[in-house]
């Protein structure tokens, strides 16, 4: 079996943690979490040298990188030149991530189809406010920097935009950019696809559910569940997808002076004029992950190996048949700060056969009890025949955990089917 050092502590660690084990690795889970086998809760994934001591010590030549904080601190570049490898982009390639303000410029240098967008400094406020009034207040507010999923603010007035504008000053101190981008309207998917900047394989296509409240309503979180595939992204929606984003930001890594081997996560709006690039992730998407990675019957290594050395051209993505569903179990109070957690977690022991319990954030109590440790606790990933069995399942298998103030959202994968409009493809 192939070792590997995967990093991350999350629900997506835990889904890559399993199907890497299904591809036949043997995988460390830095600093991982209580329901992640072989967990290493001692290590800090973004303590580089002792990350090295302990791949040595181990016979590891591989580090994965589920999440983008040790990507945006450089490990890919702590490792370069060395025999140890890193799937993940450098530093550089993680601005595409870590920077709204440095990704957007990348968009409009090489011809990515994106909304118009208005950086501004923090001193800048008032000007701002200004502009998202001519605007009409149909505007998105972006921070600049990573802000774990909840920094981005959704207005359609202009008090909701000068309330975003103000949460933004209470949240952040200091020198920091932000965004105004004009607001965009249709459905949203997900694309995730493997690239060593040159080819891109791309998974199944997914739908994210950011809001909390039913009907896509409340305050932005982590993500609240998912599924795959998306039943209206058919293959002229893809063919349109890939000539206006996927194409045009290939060619962009290849101008750029870095390196990109890894996952390229965009975030897509399918408007009335065509898709449109919401937002890079450097990273596997969280809740995707915990449906893709169940969905997906190629080799996960194989994949990420043929990446890394060059070969990913003649690799092929295979999917599972059926669909696929995620529901986030979450703490009360998420996604706020100063919720209560360590309340005891009941009922993973009883789950209907097609699904799987990735933990998100668990630990173990002084008793060995498994307790919450987080806002997004578990994600349950169920598999159907169609996307309402599927669905069917998740909820069914959500009614079988019991922890205290548990929250479920209770309409992933129920959204109507949209119209879009239809576009030749040149």
């Amino acid at each position: 079996m192939k070792p590997i050092i995967l990093l991350g502590s999350g629900a997506r660690e835990h889904a890559m943690a399993a199907k890497l084990t299904r591809d036949g690795a043997s995988v460390q889970v830095v600093p991982g979490n209580a329901g992640i086998p072989n967990s290493h809760p001692g290590l800090d994934p973004l303590d580089f040298a002792a990350l090295e001591a302990y791949a040595r010590h181990q016979g590891v030549r591989l580090i994965v990188v589920g999440p983008e904080a040790p990507l945006a601190a450089g490990v890919a570049d702590y490792f370069a030149g060395s025999d140890i490898k890193v799937f993940g982009p450098t530093k550089a390639g993680a601005l595409l991530e870590s920077s709204k303000v440095w990704s957007k410029d990348f968009m409009r240098r090489h011809g990515v189809a994106t909304a118009q967008a208005w950086p501004f400094r923090s001193d800048e406020v008032d000007a701002a406010r200004a502009k998202a009034a001519e605007l009409g207040g149909q505007v998105v507010v972006k921070y600049d920097g990573l802000a774990a999923g909840k920094g981005v603010y959704v207005c359609g007035s202009p008090a909701e935009a000068t309330a975003a504008l103000d949460d933004l000053q209470a949240h952040y101190t200091g020198w920091y950019s932000f965004l105004l981008e004009e607001r965009l309207t249709g459905p949203e998917i997900s694309i995730i696809g493997l690239t060593d900047g040159h080819e891109m394989k791309l998974l199944a296509t997914s739908q994210d559910h950011k809001q909390l409240l039913a009907g896509d309503e409340g305050p932005n979180t982590g993500g609240m569940g998912a599924y795959c595939p998306v039943p209206f992204a058919d293959d002229n929606v893809l063919a349109d997808i890939r000539r206006d984003i996927v194409e045009p930001t290939l060619r962009g890594l290849q101008n750029e002076q870095f390196e990109f081997r890894g996952f390229l996560y965009f975030g897509i709006m399918l408007t009335p004029t065509g898709p449109k690039l919401l937002e890079y992730n450097v990273r596997l998407g969280d809740p995707e992950a915990e449906v893709l990675l169940p969905a997906m019957d190629s080799s996960l290594l194989a994949l990420i190996e043929a990446t890394l050395d060059g070969s990913l051209a003649r690799q092929v993505v295979r999917q599972r048949p059926g669909a696929y569903v995620g529901v986030v179990l979450a703490s009360g109070g998420y996604p706020a700060s100063g919720f209560p957690t360590g309340f005891p977690i009941t009922g993973l022991d009883n789950l209907p056969a097609g699904v799987e319990a990735f933990h998100g954030a668990t630990r173990r109590g002084a008793d060995g009890q498994l307790v919450t440790n987080g806002g997004r606790v578990l994600v349950l990933s169920a598999q159907g025949p169609t996307l309402a069995a599927a669905t069917a399942l998740a909820y069914e298998a959500a009614a079988l955990v019991s922890f205290q103030d548990k929250y479920v959202r209770p309409d992933i994968a129920q959204r109507p089917a949209p119209v879009l409009t239809q576009r030749a493809v040149n």
